[in-house]
């Protein structure tokens, strides 16, 4: 469980691997229309007025005039043209871009699917190559598009998403900048025809670009962003070897046994954790070669199915020392709160084989305690 732990050597090479790459930017946004490509465009033309050479591989710029008029004095590779049926797609040329290499290149649309006949079938596979190639890549990505979302897109919008990008590939990226606006802003956009031309867009504000679709999006990428954000915490955490919580987020850890107070503890835990915006955990530990009663078992069984009902990550744990293991659990999942319930024993009893509770008081540093009081039924 812990995170820290020494890496295997598959691991260093990968990380390795990583390093030796070159930089993939993906500017990732909960819909087309809340600004991706004007902001890499914006950044680009910072860029440049630091010296670096940027250069546009494809953009898409949908004729929005702000876009275009961030496009002004960025050099643009011509597209390659490819013919196909009444039309011609303008496509992403790979190997221009690579012969140019510049510092930077600019790639609209990650999650493009190519014309027949191109060097890969995604455009998120030419961005490989160009990566592979040693040159710096700025791509724009719409969440839906990821490829481990499909299935919950298509349940919440009623649209099933045809262009997808492996999570690998928004995985490997070096860095994600998050874009976003509000779903009442960007619907005003559409009215207002920024988004797409007039005929396209009633159709888009009856389907897709509904306020539920958008805010739902929007909950899925800052989400995504999120995570992304919590891995790279852990990452420099164990590259600087620092083991102590950074209370960066809310995590509520409830201690439970098999006792009916645990039910109790659980729903004091949700609500703390609903009302800190954090995440619920749920622990329990037994010692070794310990037999529970059938009643024990099924209360025991019924606390951690409540847990599970309500979201929680539960844990499972055995260790003779059941306090020493409770403080473990508490910093590897950087608890900020914990739960806990008044303990049964009698004071002699506490005297003569310790107490669960002072223990974890005495050696928890990072995170408040609150012991929860048992009913009078249970005294």
């Amino acid at each position: 469980m812990s995170d820290y732990r020494r890496r295997t050597s598959e691991e260093v090479l990968a990380q390795i691997e990583r390093l030796r790459r070159a930089r993939h930017k993906i500017f990732i946004g909960a819909a087309a229309g809340v600004g991706k490509t004007f902001a890499m465009l914006g950044e680009a033309r910072e860029m440049q007025s630091q010296g670096i050479d940027v250069v546009a591989g494809i953009i898409e710029t949908h004729d929005r005039p702000e876009t275009e008029a961030q496009l002004e004095g960025i050099e643009v590779l011509g597209p390659l043209e490819v013919p196909q049926g009444s039309i011609v797609r303008r496509e992403l040329d790979v190997d221009a871009v690579i012969r140019r290499a510049p510092d930077v290149v600019l790639i609209d649309e990650l999650a493009h699917q190519n014309a027949p006949g191109m060097r890969n079938q995604k455009r998120w596979q030419d961005v490989q190559d160009i990566l592979k190639a040693g040159i710096n890549v700025h791509s724009t990505l719409n969440v839906q598009h990821l490829q481990s979302l499909n299935d919950v897109v298509a349940q919440v919008t009623g649209v099933r998403v045809r262009e997808t990008v492996p999570d690998q590939v928004v995985a490997d990226a070096t860095e994600l900048r998050l874009i976003d606006l509000a779903p009442e802003a960007l619907i005003d956009r559409l009215k207002q025809g920024k988004v797409y031309p007039p005929r396209q867009t009633q159709q888009a504000l009856e389907r897709f670009f509904r306020l539920g679709n958008l805010t739902a999006l929007r909950e899925l990428v800052l989400r995504t962003v999120a995570d992304r954000t919590d891995e790279d915490l852990g990452e420099y955490r164990r590259a600087h070897n620092i083991t102590e919580p950074w209370p960066t987020k809310d995590r509520v850890l409830v201690c439970v046994t098999s006792t009916p107070l645990g039910q109790a503890l659980i729903r004091r835990g949700y609500r703390m954790s609903e009302r800190l915006k954090g995440d619920l955990l749920v622990a329990t530990v037994q010692k070794p070669g310990h037999t529970p009663t059938l009643k024990e078992a099924q209360v025991l069984d019924l606390n951690l199915r409540l847990a599970a009902e309500l979201g929680a990550q539960v844990i499972r744990a055995e260790d003779a020392d059941v306090a020493k293991r409770l403080v473990e659990i508490a910093n590897e999942v950087e608890a900020t709160q914990i739960i806990l319930g008044e303990t049964r024993r009698t004071r002699l009893q506490e005297m003569m084989h310790g107490s669960v509770i002072d223990r974890i008081l005495r050696e928890t540093h990072d995170a408040d305690v609150l012991i929860v009081a048992r009913s009078r039924s249970e005294r």
